[in-house]
């Protein structure tokens, strides 16, 4: 059976939170910001309570985007935080390497919860899908564009590529 096929499992996926910031979430215009952090921490709360390995990345932290929402922090802190000066996650090997720890316990189904949808989550998606057999599961509602058009769009492009 092909493994897109086979269900998200605690055991076959992990998770990461790509770029869940307050200044990017200040540009979101495509869900209710509140409802998007109520949202993210929920996704993290389902994570810790099935043991579902979590990954955080942010970016230009210092100069730009500000730190990491710390109501997901509250909810992981012992997990180390990613920073980039990339907007492609996976442009940062530290980030590759993290997927790849957990992909090598057979956690190949990643779940991508990202600030904005148009660029931090499909830039991801389409590179880790080319360069890799992981497959990707975006959460609509923990992740946001910079409109409602901005983040349909982004999503119809994911699902077309698979």
């Amino acid at each position: 059976m092909s493994s897109k096929l086979q269900v998200l499992t605690p055991q076959n996926s992990q998770i990461i939170f790509i770029d869940q910031q307050p200044q990017m979430a200040f540009g979101v215009q495509s869900i209710d910001r509140q409802v998007l952090k109520n949202n993210v921490v929920g996704l993290a709360k389902a994570a810790r309570i099935f043991n579902i390995p979590t990954t955080i990345t942010t970016v230009e932290t210092d100069s730009f985007s500000g730190n990491t929402f710390p109501e997901l922090l509250a909810v992981v802190p012992e997990n180390d935080i990613l920073e980039r000066t990339s907007m492609n996650s996976w442009d940062d090997q530290n980030v590759r390497d993290a997927l790849a720890k957990q992909a090598a316990d057979g956690r190949k189904k990643i779940v991508v919860a990202g600030l904005w949808t148009e660029v931090c989550n499909t830039t991801f998606a389409l590179s880790c899908m080319n360069d890799t057999d992981y497959e990707i599961y975006m959460v609509a509602d923990a992740s946001g564009g910079t409109s409602v058009d901005a983040h349909k769009y982004a999503m119809d492009r994911m699902v077309q590529a698979g």
